[in-house]
């Protein structure tokens, strides 16, 4: 069984070896750039776990874990361009890098890809595995059609955020679980376990996250602190910070996010100085916890053997300083 470093490998082996035509160069050296930048490969080995749970040769699904990664590039690729991001794994997006025509068409190209790949599917089950990639896909992007109805609310709820997260992080992570599992031959009760494993894991994740943009560790986090703070972004610490402030802290918070008169540190220290008298961090913490005790019930409920690489893979998605 090959730990979570071989299966990195792997998929990084697999990925050079797909072949894309070269011309037209426009769109296929998109491609190929994207996908040659430093990634985790978290989807696709998330699929491959699963699989060598029930099965051990690899080799019946390394197809569906290119498609998993595939579908995953495609969606940054238009997400950078929805959030004008510059900077994507360390390196210039893909629209900034060449412009956003040939972003759009080598993401939807990557889409196609992926579902020939899944096409060429050895496996009993193509058909139902397939229906839930779709099903997913769709999720993928009502997540993201919702992030950005969910910028221009006034007042959203904690539990519209949440929903939010599971549908534009989440889902992918989940049925990456539940289809490596299908592939290898589990039962659909066992596969659905994992799916709500991964649901609950890739929300634990999106909430780290939000936290460790603000506490995080500059040089261990890669990136500069406070960003979801300037960007007035409506995260969870933010809500849960409207839902038990006082008047007067509750009246600053919003005061702090609409002034674009104070400087990038000083409403990240004002905003930052409300979060913790309100033990935001604590909370957050909780709530992380709380979310990860939860996808470890859904693993342990299912009667398999080395289930302690899903408890590994959990432990590493959630590793990150504080």
């Amino acid at each position: 069984m090959k730990d979570f470093s071989e299966l990195q490998t792997l998929i990084n082996n697999e990925i050079n070896k797909i072949s894309f035509p070269k011309d037209p160069s426009g769109l296929y050296d998109p491609i190929r750039y994207i996908l040659s930048l430093r990634a985790k490969r978290m989807r696709s080995i998330a699929l491959l776990t699963t699989f060598q749970l029930y099965n051990h040769d690899l080799n019946r699904a390394i197809n569906a874990a290119l498609a998993i990664e595939l579908f995953h590039n495609f969606t940054l690729i238009h997400d950078d361009i929805m959030d004008k991001a510059l900077i994507r794994r360390g390196s210039e997006t893909v629209h900034e890098k060449w412009n956003e025509n040939t972003a759009i068409l080598s993401g939807d190209t990557m889409l196609v890809k992926s579902y020939s790949l899944f096409l060429n599917l050895d496996s009993s089950n193509k058909n139902y595995v397939l229906d839930i990639f779709s099903k997913t896909a769709m999720m993928v992007c009502e997540g993201q059609q919702m992030d950005m109805d969910y910028e221009n609310m006034n007042n959203p709820g904690i539990d519209q955020y949440l929903e939010m997260i599971k549908l534009k992080t989440s889902v992918l992570l989940a049925a990456s679980f539940q289809i490596g599992a299908l592939i290898g031959g589990a039962s659909k009760t066992d596969a659905l376990l994992l799916y709500e494993f991964g649901i609950n894991l890739g929300i634990a994740f999106q909430i780290q996250d939000d936290l460790l943009d603000l506490y995080g560790n500059k040089s261990k986090f890669g990136k500069n602190v406070g960003g979801d703070i300037i960007a007035n972004k409506k995260t969870f610490l933010y809500l849960k910070s409207l839902s038990i402030a006082n008047s007067t802290q509750r009246r600053n918070l919003l005061n702090y996010y609409i002034n674009d008169s104070l400087s990038s540190d000083e409403k990240i220290r004002n905003v930052r100085f409300i979060f913790d008298e309100l033990n935001i961090y604590g909370i957050t913490k909780d709530l992380i916890s709380s979310y990860h005790d939860k996808a470890i019930s859904c693993l342990n409920s299912i009667v398999i053997e080395k289930n302690e690489s899903l408890n590994y893979f959990a432990s590493l998605l959630l590793k990150r300083e504080v």
